[in-house]
């Protein structure tokens, strides 16, 4: 008998981690408690680690990436406080192997991951379901599921649950504890979302930033599709923050710099967008991540939030990794999970610690650090974009193949 698996979240984690547990020769059942899958989502990046995973996953032909190409002078600019645009380092510019994606692309090549392609059967998902009670017993988990559509609430058992349902997991509660024992809080904010159009006068592909102490934003261009804007800031009153409309809450902490073309034009496109993210920042710390037949994946263990960066890319580095392990020790789960936690958690831990310096290129504390990390960033984009440039002629000129020799009539 196939061993069956509970993966609470239709997420990337969730996806990640169904397509390795089916790699791995069991059955996932996906619980979701959205009625309907999401399509949406802001741009994100793909490191090397996500990418490697994704074709360990089975799914890199079906994702889409949209890395701008590049053009001498650079696609990024930075705007100085009198409105001057200068060429500055783009997150694409600097690190080999990343790819530019919406998170919508990465959740819509997992779908077709889980649905199949006719050559595997598609993994079971449920909408509109939650899990309510969570029972380990001595040959299984036993979860109370309940339908948000009727109400009702049914009985299942399970091998194994995988919580994979983000920063403010359900499954962790249930199992681990309450929030406050795992969230860290950072005192940020982050609104983001896709605009309809870049930009006045900047070219489709651009990227901007704006960015002024405690509090940044940035216009992420892309090579097919309309930018997507990105705002942090730093607050001490972040449950202040969710007591009243979050696009009048974004306005209020870029005030004084809205008179700024950029600054107003991404306002203005928050106010026309259909739907934005707007949330805290926080990073989810624990000594381990499963406990008998439970584990936790993506944000709900490790959440290194979104200054890291490496959100999605981790999520399907996780999702793999725990198919490989269960693959390794197929008849002991507790040594599967024990190899799955220490190949992966170096990785994680490194990345988690990295975030708070990538919080100041973001979104720096105070007008010396901007300064400073302006300073140091300038002189890392002179030497990129010269070799950059370097490499951009040397592919647009002709081989000596090419050219045609001797004298013609």
């Amino acid at each position: 008998m196939q061993k069956r698996a509970l993966v609470v979240g239709l997420g990337i984690a969730g996806m990640s981690a169904a397509i390795g547990l089916r790699q791995a020769g069991w059955t996932p059942v996906i619980v979701e408690r959205a009625p309907e899958r999401r399509t949406g989502g802001y741009f994100i990046f793909m490191f090397p680690e996500g990418v490697r995973a994704a074709a360990d996953l089975g799914i890199a032909d079906h994702l889409h990436t949209r890395n701008p190409e590049w053009r001498p002078g650079g696609n990024s600019w930075s705007v100085d406080r009198r409105g001057r645009r200068k060429p500055a380092l783009g997150l694409l510019d600097a690190p080999s192997g990343l790819a530019a994606v919406l998170r919508s692309d990465i959740e819509a090549a997992l779908w077709q991951g889980i649905t199949g392609d006719g050559t595997e059967d598609a993994v079971e998902v449920r909408f509109a379901t939650t899990p309510v009670e969570i029972t380990e017993g001595a040959g299984g988990v036993r979860v109370l599921l309940e339908d948000a559509g009727t109400g009702k609430q049914y009985l299942e058992e399970f091998d194994l649950v995988v919580g994979a349902d983000g920063m403010r997991s359900s499954v962790r509660r249930m199992v681990f504890g309450p929030d406050e024992d795992y969230l860290a809080n950072w005192k940020a904010m982050i609104c983001a979302f896709q605009m309809k159009e870049q930009v006045p006068t900047y070219e489709a592909s651009d990227s901007i930033i704006v960015s002024r102490p405690k509090r940044a934003m940035w216009v992420f261009g892309l090579a097919d599709h309309a930018p997507c804007a990105w705002l942090t800031y730093r607050t001490d009153d972040i449950p202040d923050r969710f007591a009243g409309p979050s696009i009048e809450q974004v306005r209020a902490a870029f005030s004084g710099i809205e008179d700024d073309p950029v600054v107003r034009h991404v306002l203005d496109s928050l106010e026309q967008a259909p739907d934005h993210v707007f949330d805290s920042i926080h990073q989810v710390k624990m000594d381990r991540w499963s406990t008998g037949r439970v584990v936790l994946v993506g944000d709900a263990a490790w959440c290194m939030n979104t200054y890291s960066a490496m959100g999605s890319s981790s999520s399907l580095r996780g999702g793999a990794a725990l198919g490989a392990a269960l693959r390794e020790h197929p008849d002991d789960l507790a040594a599967a999970l024990d190899a799955w936690e220490a190949g992966l958690r170096p990785y994680i831990t490194s990345q988690r610690r990295s975030a708070r310096i990538k919080q100041q290129r973001f979104v720096p504390s105070s007008r010396p650090v901007q300064v400073l990390v302006s300073g140091v960033l300038d002189l890392v984009r002179r030497v990129v974009h010269r070799r950059l440039a370097a490499e951009f002629t040397a592919a647009a000129a002709p081989t000596a193949a090419a050219v045609p020799s001797g004298r013609t009539r």
